[in-house]
């Protein structure tokens, strides 16, 4: 998952959020109101409270409303110089306190900052309201773009120029008065019920324990699984016993390996069922006032459906679009997943089972099915992918591409104490920016993984200002005696939010403005992921962490011969949710949806087989109440493009040198400041294929 945040002079933000009654602070009391002097200027987070946001959210927005006034006020005529770099400039204080925020809001959030993020939804709302729907700014903004011709814009000029106006139409500057009245009062809502829903998820799946006593009851179960079991029993007060939830790293060893079925069925459950048990914390009458209120909200702005709104901007354009790429992948993958449900069945059979499989089974018979097809247990990689080495593997390969190096910063502020802080330097040893890693999970985090940005790259008065990027994960953490050893599925998660990080880093857009499409955003997270299974890149971090020894041959070629292995299922959960993203985003009716009626009924009818359930179901998919929504298929759609794109590595070098430098300077350094099918073209020099990725899935021959 990534989640940045763009400022377009104004916030652009759906999902942001403002004040509460706090303390008295002066300017020089609140860290977040001076400069910073840290090393690099990051924020000072060991310095920053809680109390701290409110006077700055409120002084952020209070700036930001002058300096976009004095835009209006100024009797010139408008420019793209006088207008929208003016526009672009405004808002500094509110971003850098935001951006802070919101990424510990994520991150290491408590219930000061939850309080703070509930109270603060409809005022920050209310503030990008009175920008965004301010006729006056809208009028020259207009006038730019009517004459943008005679002011002889660049590629970059334009794309900006272009995706702000029409941004600002988007959002409802066309409207008349009344009906911007009763825009903000959707936009208001929306707000806080997107966070309501967010705290939910995290409520859910803190609150959810399988709670294990019997030593028997962990049969089948790796020594690590055991041991971080024990750990997080021994944090809860239960020396003696073992605790698994509903996060991926806990979760995802016990559906593969304990021989205990009615267990794994409990511990699925547990996460089946997050924001769906009818309590306090149920998210399906929130998520059904969302999809209410988004639709009205695109009828007010006289779209047909919210999708249609969100795939303006995107390389998608419309959803028939979205639809037809989904429906060609899914062709191919239900029957992919259907052979595989049908050879996992013999193995019940065969092991004298009277059940069907159901889907809390699939992944413990797929690993039975894998050892059988391919003699390969996944638990034969873990010792080979030790977390350092593989984050070291992460940084050889940039190193390698780009000639930047990753240098460990001791004496500087962290976001959280496990973080992990680096300078990041280009090849002659200039500053590039700094990167944090925060990569273990804990109560106060979201699920998932992600990268964000305390600081994006922009130039102030002619000075490169540098970025402050932070990935962050949920990965296994160490336990016993043993150090955090992932899964081939974390490695690769990690190689994607490294990619992310790499774009923050490589940013050189001379205004703060970007308008990244969001089914092209996941173009330099999802290509790093192909050199991490590359047998010349696994010989460089892949070490057994106890003996030093390097992945042997044999374990590669069995790690390359299942490559295919279970693609079925990858892509059908996945395409699921995609599906379900966009079915709820592209109805015209606002009545209130009975949102377990229309999943189940959309699903089946796509002809989702029962043994498979969608990655995300609807009441703790907080994708698409966190910046997805019509977005996720976005994933898929930029796997055509990483596919085709790594293509050019596979067909000229892993490491080519010219082909590095296309890559980033063409992509990863211009993404949000020209139209993402022209990037496109000028690394591949054509547009893009989707053979590469139905081949790499082997859908295709």
């Amino acid at each position: 998952m990534n989640t940045k945040f763009f400022f377009a002079g104004l916030l652009l933000l759906g999902t942001i959020s403002a004040c509460k009654t706090s303390p008295k602070t002066t300017v020089m009391d609140n860290p977040l109101l001076i400069e910073f002097t840290t090393p690099f200027g990051v924020p000072p987070f060991d310095l920053i409270q809680p109390h701290h946001y409110t006077p700055a959210f409120k002084l952020g927005m209070e700036e930001h409303m002058k300096e976009v006034e004095a835009v209006i006020n100024n009797k010139e005529e408008p420019t793209f110089e006088n207008t929208i770099v003016a526009l672009d400039k405004s808002g500094a204080l509110l971003t850098k306190v935001s951006r802070i925020f919101f990424g510990l809001a994520e991150a290491n959030t408590n219930d000061s900052l939850q309080q703070i993020q509930v109270a603060i939804s409809p005022e920050l709302s209310a503030h990008n309201d009175a920008i965004s729907l301010n006729p006056n700014l809208f009028s020259r903004i207009k006038s730019v773009y009517d004459n943008q011709k005679k002011f002889k814009l660049d590629a970059t000029q334009t794309y900006i120029l272009e995706n702000l106006y029409k941004g600002f139409v988007r959002n409802g500057a066309n409207l008349s008065k009344e009906k911007q009245e009763n825009l903000k009062k959707l936009n208001s809502e929306l707000a806080v019920l997107a966070v309501q829903f967010d705290q939910n998820v995290m409520s859910e799946t803190n609150s959810f324990k399988l709670v294990i006593d019997k030593k028997e009851d962990l049969a089948g179960l790796p020594e690590g699984a055991i041991s971080a079991a024990s750990d997080a029993a021994k944090a809860a007060g239960m020396e003696g016993k073992w605790i698994f939830t509903p996060t991926r790293p806990s979760m995802t060893p016990f559906l593969q390996y304990a021989q205990n079925r009615e267990l794994r069925k409990k511990l699925y459950n547990g996460y089946l069922y997050r924001g769906n048990n009818g309590n306090a914390k149920d998210n399906n009458i929130i998520l059904a006032k969302i999809i209410s209120l988004r639709a009205k909200r695109a009828q007010l702005l006289g779209y047909k459906t919210h999708a249609h709104i969100v795939l303006e901007s995107r390389m998608a354009k419309v959803p028939e679009n979205v639809f037809t790429l989904l429906d060609k992948i899914w062709a191919a993958a239900i029957p992919a997943a259907i052979r595989d449900r049908d050879e996992m069945q013999q193995i019940i059979a065969k092991e004298g089972g009277k059940f069907k499989l159901e889907s809390s089974d699939w992944w413990y018979y797929a690993e039975k099915l894998r050892k059988a097809k391919y003699d390969m247990d996944e638990n034969e990689l873990r010792p080979y992918f030790k977390m350092e080495n593989v984050r070291d593997g992460a940084f050889d390969v940039a190193h390698k591409l780009y000639g930047i190096t990753f240098t460990e910063i001791s004496n500087i502020p962290k976001p959280h104490p496990e973080a992990m802080a680096y300078e990041v330097k280009e090849a002659d040893g200039s500053h590039i920016g700094v990167l944090y890693l925060d990569l273990f999970p804990r109560p106060s985090k979201q699920q998932g993984a992600w990268c964000g940005a305390y600081r994006d790259h922009w130039v102030k008065n002619g000075k490169k200002i540098t970025p402050v990027v932070t990935v962050v994960g949920n990965f296994t953490r160490p336990a016993g005696d043993k150090p955090a050893l992932l899964s081939l599925d974390d490695v690769q998660t990690l190689f994607h939010e490294f990619g992310h990080s790499l774009e923050g880093l490589f940013a050189e857009n001379v205004l703060s403005t970007t308008f990244i499409a969001q089914d092209f955003v996941e173009l330099p997270s999802q290509i790093m992921e192909h050199w991490c299974t590359e047998p010349e890149v696994l010989k460089s971090f892949a070490k057994n962490y106890q003996t030093g020894e390097v992945i042997p041959d044999k374990l590669i070629t069995k790690l390359t011969n299942t490559s295919y292995f279970n693609q079925g299922f990858i892509s059908t959960e996945f395409l699921a949710a995609c599906y379900l993203d966009m079915a709820f985003h592209s109805r015209t009716d606002t009545s209130l949806l009975d949102i377990g009626k229309f999943e189940k009924d959309f699903l089946t009818g796509k002809g989702l087989i029962p043994e498979i359930e969608p990655r995300y179901r609807s009441t703790y998919f907080i994708h698409i109440t966190g910046g997805y929504d019509a977005g996720y298929y976005g994933y898929q759609w930029a796997a055509v493009l990483d596919n085709d794109a790594f293509q050019a590595f596979k067909e000229k070098g892993l490491f080519d040198q010219a082909t590095a430098k296309s890559l980033r300077y063409n992509i990863l350094a211009k993404d949000g400041t020209l139209d993402p099918n022209e990037m496109f073209f000028n690394f591949r020099g054509r547009q893009p294929d989707i053979t590469p990725l139905m081949r790499n899935k082997g859908f295709i021959k």
